[in-house]
């Protein structure tokens, strides 16, 4: 497995609430983006104490012998103590009080892929039958389109689009969507915060991973494009390629 990684705070933000990591331990590659919210401090906090405990627990749980139901467990315990973690800052400090993150997450082996996802972060899959946005975004405006109020198309610039309904740090506990996905060679797994996501299509997604010459770069080049659209979100990405 291959990884790549970009985080900046875009056009308009004059602070980066988002955070990433991507790490490998034993036959596991993993990565993971949380998107903070809470005031002019507390996105931040929050976002990068769930980086760091998600990636300390995950270190320390897995084992190359694992089954994907053992994955799964160890991944849904880093997120509850992640949870956890923010939860316990926000008491010691009021400033924090209403902290909270978004998380996307990836744990990888050359046959599989493990996705946990909480709000409007993405995880998306690339192979050979094209893109497919794997996760779905835990939002209102997303409960609208279910509900058949909007149409995807009139969601990308709905009022109140940001607007979330699950989040880490917010709750004692936190519901995590879980996916496995088989993954071949030469297949792809991008993790992005909706700084991203709300400025590019999928078959944008699509070229720039697949039709980009140096894979090292494509994160950079999302980005780019981002930023000539006037990035007015923080904006991240993790792009990692199946060798």
């Amino acid at each position: 497995m291959k990884t790549w990684g970009i985080t900046n705070a875009g056009l308009v933000r004059s602070e980066n609430q988002d955070a990433y990591a991507v790490f490998q331990t034993g036959a596991f590659h993993a990565a993971v983006v949380c998107d903070g919210m809470g005031g002019t401090n507390g996105g931040r906090v929050a976002s990068a104490i769930a980086v760091s405990r998600f990636e300390e627990e995950l270190r320390s749980a897995l084992r190359d012998n694992m089954t994907a139901a053992q994955v799964r467990q160890a991944m849904l315990s880093a997120i509850a103590c992640a949870n956890d973690a923010i939860r316990q800052e926000a008491a010691r400090n009021a400033e924090y009080q209403h902290m909270g993150t978004t998380l996307v997450c990836a744990v990888t082996r050359p046959d599989m892929a493990i996705i946990g996802n909480i709000g409007d972060s993405r995880a998306y899959h690339v192979g050979k039958g094209g893109i497919r946005q794997v996760t779905k975004d835990h939002s209102l405006v997303q409960m609208m389109v279910d509900r058949g109020d909007l149409t995807p198309e009139v969601a990308k610039s709905y009022p109140g689009k940001n607007f979330i309904t699950r989040a880490i740090g917010t709750e004692t506990t936190v519901l995590c969507d879980i996916f496995h996905l088989d993954v071949g060679k030469g297949d792809y797994l991008l993790l992005c915060s909706d700084g991203l996501s709300n400025l590019l299509d999928d078959q944008e997604i699509l070229f720039e991973v697949v039709h980009g010459v140096y894979k090292q770069n494509c994160c950079k080049r999302l980005l780019n494009i981002a930023k000539n659209r006037g990035a007015p979100d923080n904006v991240t990405a993790i792009l990692l390629m199946n060798i």
